[in-house]
């Protein structure tokens, strides 16, 4: 037999073998798929069984909210309790639950922690679940591949929660997308999601593609080229993941034009897509005096915003140590002007982030005119605002930008980040007058600084009032009557 014949005859086995394997292999695969959706099923009837002996125990339906961070004191959390005080005030007849992970307090305390920080009251109580296991969802966590261990740990998170309590309409608004698809299809709930900041965006993959070092691309990863081509392949699968959880939203409510735009790229639902902009508390700014400030000795520089790696303090500081620089000793230079960052801190991570930029401060010998003010109420907030000059963001791609807002309602000149929310929806001329600055780098950041700080006092106090009149389209009413709205079509489909 030739060696050709006989490879044919190896071929002619081999064949026969894997068509004998075939059968048994698709048996199997059949196996494993019925017993997946049997299992399926049966959690689903669990679930929809614990829902209908509370529904059955209560009397009316629930509504609830996953905001694994909710004591926090950032323009997310100000977002949850608005928007469940709207839904309280008009339905009456329904339940309203908060899934949070802060175990360090109760839940009187997380009440007390709402009216301190934004000034805000619930007409009535709400019940809050609380969860075990919120460090899967921690950044500390995954030092590598963050976003995808984040993800999935939201899942196990969601999944605690939806066993702990099964709701009728189900709202995220913290951003956590993997957990929608578990509580649609296997908790049998309607879905809904407020979306502050897409997890991933077409600007971090061009950000990776251009090998630009950021807080979320580390200098080792951009300047190496197979490790930026892998992490471009990884967000690339990632948003692929993430536009198909997100899918399953049967409402989807974006904070800005920017989110809109990403938003609509990724999980492809328009016809269930609507921008509600965040709500800012304006009116209990509006009492702050507006005159001119030529009289004033010190000019104080304010920040607001969580201190968070993004928010990007350090760009802060180093700007302010080069304005210093441009003013010199004399009259209205250094001993003039005082930098002050106001922003919550979550835990031990963002603590000792307040620590380095402590450090930062002290290498750049601009310590004594720093000021760090963590976690502070709502009058001592105002009462900052009060005294200051300018508003300082710094954030890149923002994605809305309530500190902003918030400056401009108090009567600050606003200097906020070329990117985001603050350059398409806030700092935009309002009846043809100029409401603030934008800029992007130290230089620019000081140039402008020092502008604003050189400007008239009448030409100042124009842009101020400019400010604060174009903010009223961000005030607490107009969210709730957006919200409401948007929220309708969900909230009829609960049975009363």
């Amino acid at each position: 037999m030739s060696g050709h014949d006989q490879l044919v005859l190896c071929l002619c086995e081999l064949t026969r073998l894997l068509w004998k394997l075939l059968l048994p292999l698709v048996f199997l695969c059949v196996l494993l798929v019925a017993v997946v959706v049997l299992l399926v099923v049966g959690v689903r009837l669990w679930l929809q069984t614990n829902r209908n002996t509370r529904r059955g125990r209560d009397g009316r339906p629930t509504v609830a909210f996953f905001h694994p961070y909710c004591n926090a004191g950032g323009g997310g959390e100000r977002v949850l309790w608005c928007a469940i005080r709207a839904l309280q005030n008009r339905y009456a007849d329904i339940n309203f639950v908060v899934y949070t992970g802060d175990q360090d307090v109760t839940s009187q305390q997380i009440l007390d922690g709402a009216r301190r920080r934004f000034n805000i009251v619930l007409p009535r109580p709400v019940q809050f679940v609380f969860l075990q296991h919120r460090l899967l969802v921690e950044p500390s966590l995954f030092p590598h591949f963050t976003l995808l261990g984040q993800s999935v740990g939201s899942i196990f998170l969601g999944w605690e929660a939806l066993t702990e309590f099964v709701p009728d309409l189900y709202i995220d608004t913290m951003g956590y997308a993997f957990t929608l698809p578990l509580f649609r299809f296997l908790g049998g709930c309607s879905v809904g999601s407020y979306v502050h900041y897409p997890t991933i965006s077409t600007d971090m993959l061009s950000v990776v593609r251009e090998r630009n070092p950021r807080f979320n691309n580390d200098d080792y990863i951009s300047n190496n080229l197979f490790l930026s081509a892998f992490k471009v392949v990884y967000y690339c699968l990632f948003a692929l993941l993430y536009g198909a959880a997100g899918s399953c939203s049967d409402l989807v409510m974006v904070n800005s034009s920017w989110t809109l735009d990403h938003i609509l790229a990724l999980w492809r639902a328009p016809n269930r897509t609507s921008i509600v902009y965040p709500p800012c508390d304006v009116s209990a700014f509006l009492d702050i005096p507006l005159h001119e400030d030529g009289d004033r000795k010190c000019h104080s520089i304010v920040s607001i915003g969580q201190f968070r790696p993004e928010k990007d303090h350090r760009l802060q500081i180093k700007a302010f140590r080069k304005l210093m620089e441009k003013r010199g000793e004399g009259p209205g230079g250094r001993e003039a002007l005082r930098l002050v960052l106001i922003g919550g801190c979550r835990n031990q991570e963002d603590r000792d982030r307040v620590l380095m930029l402590r450090g930062l401060c002290q290498e750049l010998g601009v310590a004594d005119r720093v000021e760090f003010k963590l976690n502070i109420p709502f009058e001592e907030l105002k009462r900052e605002l009060g005294e200051a000059t300018i508003g300082l963001h710094t954030m890149w791609n923002e994605h809305f930008g309530i500190g902003v807002v918030e400056c401009m309602a108090a009567g600050k000149v606003i200097l906020a980040h070329k990117s985001g929310g603050p350059k398409l929806d806030i700092v935009v001329p309002f009846e043809g007058g100029q409401t603030g600055f934008l800029a992007s780098d130290e230089d620019s950041y000081a140039e402008a600084m020092n502008r604003i700080l050189t400007l008239p006092p009448a030409n100042r106090l124009e842009i101020r009032r400019n400010g604060r009149q174009s903010v009223g389209r961000f005030s607490d009413q107009e969210f709730e009557a957006c919200f409401l709205a948007a929220m309708e079509p969900l909230m009829g489909t609960l049975e009363r």
